[in-house]
């Protein structure tokens, strides 16, 4: 008899939460449990347009407490954020480098590439099969697999003001 394959608790948790996020008008954009020093965290970023505030986090974030109070499907103890994926989130889904082809990423890899980790340039395309590829300038594009990354993330490009302007 075949062992069944357990369910991450990530995909797990984003199953549960989706119903959640649709009753509240925002949309899942990752989950995550991860574990930092010696307490596990469960990390729900939910989004919508125009952004989240506080009380959809809040909405999300008591709803889902119930539910996983309920449920029960994580063993062991652990912390529930419910916030926005931020202005520099994470690319990690084929969704999320669909929504945002034409935009600046900022890419970091696990092992340099003649000496370099991070790249930044304009997201050009992103397959099915995991490759990324980025303009780095009006000439130069490259192309990297998601496998090779220690992450991709959006990166800001928002001039807030300050004395760097002045």
């Amino acid at each position: 008899m075949a062992k069944e394959k357990k369910v991450p608790t990530a995909v797990l948790v984003e199953a549960l939460a989706k119903p959640v996020a649709e009753e509240f008008g925002v949309f899942i954009w990752d989950v995550r449990f991860e574990k930092e020093g010696s307490l596990w965290y469960l990390r729900i970023f939910i989004d919508k347009d125009g952004g989240v505030d506080i009380n959809d986090c809040e909405n999300v974030s008591r709803r889902m407490s119930d539910i996983l109070d309920e449920k029960d499907p994580i063993e062991q103890s652990y912390i529930l954020e419910v916030s926005s994926p931020g202005v520099e989130r994470d690319l990690t889904k084929k969704a999320h480098f669909d929504a945002y082809i034409g935009s600046m990423i900022h890419l970091r890899l696990i092992r340099p590439v003649e000496g370099v980790r991070d790249f930044a340039g304009e997201l050009v395309s992103a397959d099915d099969n995991g490759n990324i590829t980025i303009l780095l300038d009006e000439d130069v594009e490259m192309t990297f697999h998601m496998s090779e990354t220690a992450f991709v993330r959006l990166q800001d490009d928002f001039d807030l003001g300050g004395l760097e302007n002045e």
